[in-house]
C-alpha cells in the first residue's frame, strides 16, 4: 500500500534570526520568524509526512501555543514525526522538495541539506530530492519578505510476516 502526502510552509524573513533550512544554518543577514527555529523546509516535510497518513499537521503535534516548542530544533521535531510514520508501519519511498527564495542562493548548501534530511528520515540520499528556485522577483518571495517550501512524499506500508518468511 502506498500513501502520498504534500506539505507547504512559509515564514517571513526578519533581522536578528538565524536562517535554517533542512537543519543547515545558512549565512544571511536575515532569518525566518516562527515559534520554533522556523525551518520552513523541515515544516513542509513534516506536513507532507503527516498528511500522507491523515495524521493532521504540525500545528496539531507541535502547537505554537506550547512553550516547549519555543525556538525548538525542527530537525528534532522531524525525527518525532518520522517515528510516528514508522509506528504506523510505513517507510519513506521518496521525498521531493522545493525551496522558494529570492535570496540567499541555496545551491551551495543543497548537499548538506539533503544529507541532513536523509539521516533524520533513515533514507538513502538518492531518495531525497531538494530543489531551489526564485520567483523571478514576484510576490512576497520575490520581494524578499519570506521563504516558502513545499514537499511531496511517497510512503509504503512495511509488510511483516508472522512466520518470519
Amino acid at each position: 500500500m502506498f500513501r502520498i502526502g504534500s506539505g507547504f510552509d512559509v515564514h517571513p524573513l526578519v533581522t536578528e534570526r538565524n536562517l535554517i533550512l533542512g537543519g543547515v544554518r545558512i549565512p544571511f543577514e536575515k532569518g525566518l520568524l516562527g515559534h520554533s527555529d522556523a525551518d520552513v523546509l523541515a515544516h513542509a516535510i513534516m506536513d507532507g509526512l503527516l498528511g500522507a497518513l491523515a495524521l493532521g499537521d504540525i500545528g496539531i503535534h507541535f502547537p505554537d501555543t506550547d512553550s516547549r516548542y519555543k525556538n525548538a530544533d525542527s530537525m528534532e521535531m522531524l525525527k518525532r514525526v518520522y517515528q510516528k510514520i514508522v509506528q504506523q508501519q510505513y517507510t519513506l519511498v521518496n521525498l521531493d522538495c522545493t525551496i522558494m527564495a529570492q535570496r540567499p542562493r541555496i545551491m551551495p548548501y543543497m548537499t548538506a541539506i539533503q544529507n541532513n534530511i536523509a539521516s533524520v528520515l533513515n533514507a538513502e540520499v538518492s531518495q531525497i530530492s531538494i530543489k531551489a528556485t526564485t520567483t523571478e522577483k514576484l510576490g512576497f518571495v520575490g520581494r524578499e519578505e519570506g521563504i516558502a517550501a513545499q514537499a511531496v512524499v511517497l510512503l509504503q506500508k512495511i509488510n511483516f510476516t508472522l512466520n518470519g518468511g
